[in-house]
Order: C-alpha cells, then structure tokens, then sequence
C-alpha cells in the first residue's frame, strides 16, 4: 500500500513539475504570452489561461478560410479525427480543401459540434482573430485564435484558452484532466492549421508563378 501510495506520488510530482511546465506554454515566446488578444476582455479574473502558438509559413489570408470553417459537417477540427469521431464531436475527417459555402462566419453564430452544445461565436475580427465564448454549469471559457504577421510570408498563430469556475474540489479535479487533453488536441489543431495554410499558400505562389509565365 505505502509503496502504491509512493509511485502515485512522484508519478504526480513528474507531471506537476516537469510535464506539465513542458507543455502549458508550448510553443510561445514571452512576448505571445503577454499579448492583450482581442477575446481577453470576456472573462475578468480568469481562474486558468493557456497559451499556445506556432509559426505558420503563410500570410492570415490563407490561414483565415480554414479558421472560419471549423465545426460537425463543416470544416472539422484538424486536430486528431479518431479521437473527435469516437467521442461524436465530428461525423468525418477533417477538410483538406476551402470550403466556399462555409466562410461567412460571423458573430452571434454558432460552431456546431456533434457532441453537446457548440462554440458561440463572440469577438470577431476578420483575418486577425477568431474567438467562441460560452458558460455552462457555472463554468465560463473563451477559446481564441489570433493571426499576428511576422512579414509577408509568415504569421504567428496564436491560441489562448481561459476560464472561470467555482473554487471547489470538482472544478479543480476537472481542470487536471481537461489541461493536458485540451493541450494535445489543441497542439495537433495548430499543427493541421499550419499544415493546410503552407500547402494553400504554396498553391497561391504557384498560381502566380504560373500566371506571370504566361
């Protein structure tokens, strides 16, 4: 039992002191970390914040179409599909290409999940941030994404995940579990995002190239 109690103790000391500053700041410089975004204004007095960034080799204008396309029977959620098929949040695998039926996002709308309610849409500026809000249960999040141009060819793209709950035991257990899930499906959306913007934008390059030979 005391040998039980041991493993279970330095497992959580690993996590909380080496895992977990591993990946709550992935990605970010100090300088994505002290960012005022444009959703931050939604909660005051957040109880939890996570941010996460990338580069992305390409301008927002060919990030931005598949930020506006996200959701069940949209665009998907680029992150892992098996997971988000098996847990009902998505019906197919994630788009590969723009989807010109679905780019007219705009705020008041909602981003449909299979599972549970969807993702309002709130603060809202086109080609620089995309942010969804809600409160369920006493538990109040914003989710947001910001396109930050680098130069004309690379934008930093930046997601920050905030919330307030009640200061119990319950709030305070589902955070544990929900942090280092939202950080590895959260990791892998960026991932897809900057995937599908490069390939876009390679298309782009190409397009002109072939244009001016002609």
């Amino acid at each position: 039992m005391l040998s039980t109690f041991l493993v279970m103790l330095t497992l959580a000391a690993l996590y909380w002191f080496a895992v977990r500053p591993w990946f709550a700041p992935w990605g970010t410089t100090p300088e994505d970390r002290r960012l005022l975004m444009t959703g931050d204004a939604v909660i005051i007095n957040p109880m939890h914040s996570a941010t996460h960034a990338l580069t992305v080799a390409a301008p927002p204008e060919d990030i931005w179409p598949w930020l506006v396309q996200i959701g069940y029977r949209r665009g998907g959620l680029y992150s892992y599909d098996w997971l988000d098929r098996l847990f009902g949040y998505l019906d197919r695998p994630s788009a590969n290409r723009v989807l010109p039926e679905f780019q007219n996002l705009a705020v008041g709308d909602v981003v449909p999940l299979g599972r549970g309610d969807g993702f309002p849409v709130t603060p809202f500026d086109p080609y620089r941030a995309l942010v969804v809000s809600g409160t369920s249960d006493g538990f109040q999040w914003v989710w947001q994404f910001g396109l930050y141009p680098l130069d004309k060819d690379r934008t930093r793209l930046v997601s920050r995940g905030t919330q307030r709950f009640a200061k119990t035991i319950r709030w305070w257990l589902f955070m544990r579990v929900m942090e280092p899930a939202a950080f590895i499906m959260t990791r892998r959306m960026l991932l897809g995002l900057k995937q599908r913007a490069e390939g876009l934008r390679a298309r782009h390059v190409s397009e002109t190239s072939d244009n001016h030979r002609a």
